[in-house]
């Protein structure tokens, strides 16, 4: 049972779980309010195909129904969207959802048919009558459907007419070739060229095909090639290679992982500081048939393996599984009668516990983004514990700063500093530095400079000092700003360096003295937020220093101009902003601004000063 919402509650639920979804291949299912899954569906990319159900008013009827009854939306990563379009298969076929028909237009979806004839067809078809023949499928995926049956034609040219075939009208002669013999795509066993055994041995291996127990035929041509290869029947070997070859391409294509895995489950867990996600997948041959990933909150410092214990144990009381083998991530205490625990090390089972452990993690996330969204401030809390718990510091780093320089080729050289509070811009913080005492473009005189104004300031006045210093660069900035915290001011406040690659992107965040690489995933939200630091920073120092460039470019012209004092120069930079606005401006704008006598003036001055250049 879903839990029950207002209107406005459901609509914020669901707009969090899409907000969060992941732009990567895989499969989606809505539930109503009773929790059964009404829809399932695959996509490319998830975010973007979930969203579009949500984003405008469908003129479909059947559709809008289906939208209005969505209560809660479930979905399992995959790696492509191969994957995606086979396990949607499986889904429907297991769940039977309603809107899954419903929105076909009310078709039913193909099946595919092996008739009960002497001589049996193998085709598609939406009528189904067990009386006459047996059917598999169905297929909500029509282009995998078609697939199967290109495939099974091309390796059995097995009849498609629609003539009734009988053992009497074969043995009297009573049918003649077709044009389907000429061109090969019947092997003729209605005029005697191929017997009704050997017949009946296709049929059951294109049944075997349409099973999905691919790989016991593939083992049983290969077996059969090497027999055709011994005796020196080197061209009937050749065409059965061909067919395996075939059929290789297609189980290549069409299965997670290899039909060797069958009746499995696979499990995975990740650990946080007050709950644990335990992922759930089912595999039969090589398919993946069910999924679910669900939180468990702990309520002592249970281990990893106490955690996923009890998760087994949830899910196998769920899903009531029959599986002999569960794969694991590690060791677990835990006995049942007549199943194997596994820990692969490669291969396929290694390849399904990663494809569980990448669903873990995408639950994870979506679970913190949906929380961080309801309480803001706690995202930063936890961002704050993590680089704390990173660098080994005393106490939390409640207030970051960061400092960075800009000049132009040493001249209108200035400097900033940001301050985050809790992983926020506390802006009212922010500080701009003139450097005063520094000659030419020497960034660490600069930076030692305004490090040194900073912290001898906030020291006197008694100020409450950051707990963090970040540098805008290596290990060169990070030495010279410890020279004046620690040497100079004797103050004991952490310091850390953000390093850049050759392309100028930030790559990793350095520590301690010496210092050392922080290891640290570049996608991860706490490496997002310090380049995030850094980058309002370089922000913060370009500007001032643009600003500071123009306003000195603009005053250098109009000082030398006899008649215009700093009064008019402020006026004029705060009204045009730049000496190109200004010797574009007409007399009259300019009149406008400063009086006609001194717009004259001012005109006729630029003008020679043009004329002269």
């Amino acid at each position: 049972m879903v839990q029950k919402r207002t209107k406005e509650e459901l609509k914020e639920y669901l707009k969090g779980i899409v907000s969060n979804l992941p732009d990567k291949p895989g499969c989606y299912q809505y539930l109503d309010d009773t929790g059964t899954i009404i829809y399932v569906g695959k996509a490319k990319r998830l975010k973007r195909r979930v969203s579009s159900y949500f984003q405008k008013e469908h003129q479909n009827l059947k559709t809008k129904r289906l939208v209005e009854n969505i209560r809660d939306i479930k979905y399992v990563v995959v790696n492509t969207e191969e994957d995606a379009l086979l396990l949607e298969n499986n889904l429907i076929k297991q769940w039977n959802p309603k809107y899954n028909i419903l929105l076909k237009d009310g078709k039913t979806y193909p099946s595919i048919v092996v008739t009960n004839e002497y001589f049996p067809r193998i085709f598609q078809t939406r009528k189904i009558n067990k009386r006459f023949g047996t059917y598999f499928g169905p297929y909500s995926h029509v282009q995998t459907m078609y697939m199967l049956l290109e495939l099974i034609r091309n390796i059995y040219p097995l009849r498609r007419c629609n003539t009734p075939v009988t053992a009497e009208g074969v043995a009297a002669g009573k049918y003649r070739e077709c044009l389907d013999y000429h061109i090969h795509n019947c092997a003729g066993m209605c005029i005697g060229k191929l017997s009704h055994e050997e017949y009946m041995r296709w049929i059951d291996e294109a049944m075997e095909i349409l099973k999905g127990n691919t790989r016991e035929l593939q083992q049983h041509m290969r077996d059969e090639m090497q027999q055709l290869a011994a005796e020196l029947r080197f061209e009937e070997a050749e065409a059965l290679k061909r067919k395996y070859l075939m059929l290789e391409n297609y189980r290549s294509k069409s299965e997670v992982v290899s039909s060797v895995v069958s009746n499995t489950d696979v499990y995975n867990i990740e650990v946080g500081e007050k709950e644990a996600y335990v992922n759930f997948l089912h595999v039969v041959n090589g398919c993946i048939t069910q999924a679910f990933t669900f939180e468990i909150k702990k309520r002592l410092d249970e281990s990893p393996e106490e955690l996923l214990v009890l998760g087994i144990g949830e899910m196998r009381k769920r899903y009531p599984s029959k599986s002999k083998e569960i794969i694991v991530p590690f060791h677990v205490e835990l006995s049942l009668d007549g199943v194997e625990f596994i820990i692969p090390q490669r291969g396929d089972k290694k390849k399904l516990l990663e494809l569980s452990r990448l669903n873990v993690l995408q639950y994870k996330k979506d679970r913190l983004n949906q929380a961080d969204k309801l309480n803001p401030e706690q995202k930063g809390v936890r961002l704050m514990k993590e680089l704390q718990s990173l660098l080994d510091l005393e106490k939390m780093p409640v207030s970051i700063e960061c400092f960075d320089n800009s000049n132009s080729q040493g001249t209108d050289a200035v400097a900033g500093c940001v301050v985050f509070k809790m992983g926020k811009p506390s802006k009212k913080d922010y500080r701009k530095y003139i450097i005063k005492t520094v000659e030419g473009p020497d960034d660490y005189a600069s930076m030692q400079e305004v490090v040194r104004r900073r912290y001898s300031r906030m020291k006197e006045e008694e100020t409450p000092l950051p707990d963090l210093i970040i540098t805008d660069g290596g290990r060169g900035q990070m030495e010279v700003v410890r020279k004046v915290v620690e040497d100079e001011l004797r103050l004991q406040i952490p310091i850390a360096g953000l390093a850049k690659d050759s392309h100028h992107r930030t790559h990793e965040l350095l520590y301690g003295f010496p210092p050392q690489v922080v290891g640290m995933k570049s996608d991860s939200p706490l490496f997002h937020l310090l380049t995030h630091i850094q980058d309002e920073v370089h922000r913060f120092a370009i500007t001032f220093h643009r600003d500071k460039r123009s306003k000195h470019q603009v005053a250098s012209e109009l000082d030398n101009i006899k008649g215009i004092g700093p009064k008019t120069r402020d006026q004029l930079i705060k009204q045009f902003r730049s000496v190109k606005r200004i010797r574009e401006a007409s007399l009259e704008a300019l009149s406008e601004v400063i009086g006609v006598n001194k717009a004259k003036i001012l005109h006729d001055a630029l003008v020679r000063n043009e004329e002269n250049t």
